[in-house]
C-alpha cells in the first residue's frame, strides 16, 4: 500500500572525513571479478548513478500497493543460477568537491549553499538523462531485438520515455552555458521559467503509467521476459534496481523540481536579481505537477473502471460511472479469509475479487455497490474479530486475528455490514484515513447547494424588504 506524495529530501551532505592515520597493507588476496553470462553481458554498460527517490507516487489517488523497491524476482525451473555480480553504484557528488576549493574561501557559506543547491539540480538532470538511456539501450532495445516482446507491447510499457531524453539534455546544455570557468552560477530562474512549460510532456507519460505496469507484470509471467529481467537485475549496470524502478525516474524526478526550486530560492538573497524570476518558476512548477497529478489521478480512476465486471445489470451503479476519482485501492480480507480487492472511488466503495479474462486482469463486483454518504466505518481492535466472523468470541490466541475494520451501511431498510482485514496496522489506518476524507468530501459537496440555497433566500428576502417601514433610531455621540 503506497501513500501518494511523501517527498523526503536531503540536498546538502557532509563530506565524510578522511582519517590521517595510515592504513596497514591487507594480507587479503583479492578476488577477480566474474563474468557475467548473461544476455544484458551483450550490453554496454552505461555510466550511471544511484536513484534517489524523493516521492513514491505522483498520482492524486492513494494505490495500495507494494512501493516501487528493487524487485528481486525469484528463480524459475529453467533459469540458470548467475552468480552475483558487483554492483556498480553512482557516487554522488557536491559542488564544493567538485570545483576549484579555493573559491569557497570567498564566498559566505550561504552563498555555498546555493551553489551546491543549483549544482544539484544540474547534476540531477544529467543523472535522469543517463538512467533513461540506460533503460532504453539496455532493456527496451534487446527485448526488441531479441523478440522477447513485440514492438506494441515494448511501446505501450516504455511510453513516450524517448521523447524525455532530449527534453532533459536541453535544460541541462542552459545550465551548463551559465556556469562560470570557476563553477559557480550567478542566475538560473530564467532558464527555469523558459524551460518549465516543456513538462506538459509529462503528462502522456505519467498518465499511462498504470497501464504499462500492469502490462509489465502480466509479462513477467512469459519465461523469457523474466528470465531477461532477472538477468538484467544481477548484472552490474542495474545498480540492482529493476525495470519498472528504471521506468518510474521520471516521475520522481517531476516532484523533486519544486523542492529543489524551493532549496535554490531559499538561499538566494533578497535583493538578488535571480529571485524574482526564482518566484515565478516555483509557482510555474507548483501548477504544472497538479495539473499533470490530477490526469494521472484521472486516467488511473478510468483505467480501473474500464476492467470492472458485473455479474448482473443491476450492479451497475451511475456513481462508479461518474467518479473521476480514485482515493484508494488495494487488496483487503474478509473475515472468512477471502481475499478481496477493495476500490474507494469519490463517491462510492466497490468490493470486487481479482479475475483473469483473456490473459488480463479484471474485477469482479462481489457486493452491491456501496454509496459513500451511506457508510460507516469503526475501527476494531485487535482480538475483537475472529475467522468465522463471531464478534467478542475470541477466547483463544489462535483464533485472534489483527488489523481488522467494520463498515456498514441501510439498503431497503436493513443494516448490511462487511469486516475486512488490513495487512497491517498501517495499512488499517490509511483505509480508515481515506474513508473518513472521502465521507468528508460528499457530505461538504451535499451542503453547498444547501448554504447557497439558503443565502439566495435571504437575499431575495432582503431585496423584498420595504426600507420606508424602517425606524432609523438617532446614536448619541
Amino acid at each position: 500500500m503506497v501513500a501518494k506524495d511523501y517527498p523526503v529530501y536531503l540536498l546538502i551532505r557532509r563530506a565524510s572525513g578522511r582519517g590521517d592515520e595510515p592504513q596497514e597493507p591487507s594480507s587479503k588476496r583479492v578476488k577477480p571479478l566474474s563474468r557475467v553470462t548473461s544476455l544484458a553481458s551483450l550490453i554496454a554498460p552505461v555510466q550511471a548513478a544511484p536513484l534517489k527517490r524523493i516521492g513514491q507516487t505522483l498520482q492524486r489517488s492513494i494505490s495500495f500497493r507494494s512501493v516501487c523497491k528493487p524487485e528481486i524476482m525469484s528463480p524459475r525451473p529453467w533459469s540458470r543460477q548467475i552468480a552475483p555480480a558487483n554492483t556498480k553504484r553512482r557516487d554522488s557528488k557536491l559542488w564544493s568537491e567538485t570545483f576549484d576549493l579555493g573559491l569557497g574561501h570567498m564566498l559566505s557559506s550561504e552563498e555555498i549553499k546555493r551553489q551546491e543547491a543549483i549544482f544539484e539540480l544540474s547534476q540531477g538532470e544529467q543523472d535522469l538523462i543517463e538512467d533513461l538511456k540506460l533503460a532504453k539501450k539496455a532493456y527496451r532495445d534487446p527485448m526488441l531485438k531479441l523478440s522477447i516482446m513485440s514492438e506494441h507491447e515494448l511501446n505501450q510499457i516504455f511510453g513516450t520515455l524517448d521523447s524525455l531524453i532530449p527534453l532533459h539534455e536541453d535544460l541541462l546544455s542552459r545550465l551548463r552555458e551559465v556556469r562560470k570557468p570557476d563553477g559557480s552560477t550567478d542566475h538560473v530562474g530564467h532558464i527555469l521559467v523558459d524551460w518549465l512549460p516543456c513538462l506538459e510532456t509529462y503528462n502522456s507519460y505519467c498518465s499511462n503509467q498504470v497501464a504499462a505496469k500492469a502490462l509489465l507484470d502480466h509479462k513477467k509471467q512469459d519465461h523469457r521476459v523474466h528470465d531477461f529481467l532477472q538477468r538484467c537485475l544481477e548484472s552490474p549496470f542495474s545498480r540492482k534496481l529493476d525495470l519498472w524502478s528504471f521506468l518510474d525516474i521520471p516521475r520522481s524526478r517531476l516532484v523533486k523540481y519544486p523542492l529543489l526550486l524551493r532549496e535554490i530560492l531559499k538561499h538566494t538573497p533578497s535583493e538578488h536579481p535571480d529571485r524574482q524570476h526564482l518566484h515565478h518558476a516555483m509557482n510555474m512548477i507548483q501548477s504544472i505537477v497538479a495539473d499533470i497529478n490530477t490526469q494521472t489521478g484521472e486516467s488511473e480512476c478510468r483505467y480501473y473502471k474500464e476492467r470492472l465486471l458485473y455479474l448482473e445489470s443491476g450492479q451497475r451503479d451511475l456513481l462508479i460511472d461518474s467518479s473521476r476519482i480514485l482515493s484508494c485501492h488495494g487488496q483487503l480480507k474478509n473475515n472468512r479469509g477471502v481475499k478481496l480487492h477493495v476500490f474507494l472511488f469519490q463517491d462510492v466503495l466497490v468490493v470486487t475479487r481479482a479475475v483473469t479474462q483473456n490473459e488480463q486482469l479484471c474485477y469482479q463486483l462481489h457486493q452491491q455497490p456501496i454509496p459513500v454518504r451511506d457508510l460507516e466505518w469503526e475501527d476494531l481492535q485487535d482480538g475483537e474479530m475472529r475467522l468465522g466472523g463471531s464478534i467478542r468470541g475470541a477466547f483463544s490466541n489462535s483464533e485472534r486475528t489483527k488489523n481488522f475494520f467494520r463498515v456498514s451501511f441501510r439498503s431497503g431498510g436493513q443494516l448490511q455490514m462487511h469486516c475486512f482485514q488490513a495487512s497491517d496496522a498501517f495499512n488499517k489506518q490509511q483505509w480508515l484515513n481515506c474513508i473518513r476524507q472521502a465521507k468528508e468530501a460528499v457530505c461538504s459537496a451535499e451542503c453547498e447547494p444547501q448554504t447557497a440555497a439558503r443565502c439566495s433566500d435571504c437575499s431575495a428576502e432582503c431585496s423584498q424588504m420595504d426600507l420606508t417601514d424602517l425606524t432609523l433610531t438617532p446614536v448619541e455621540t
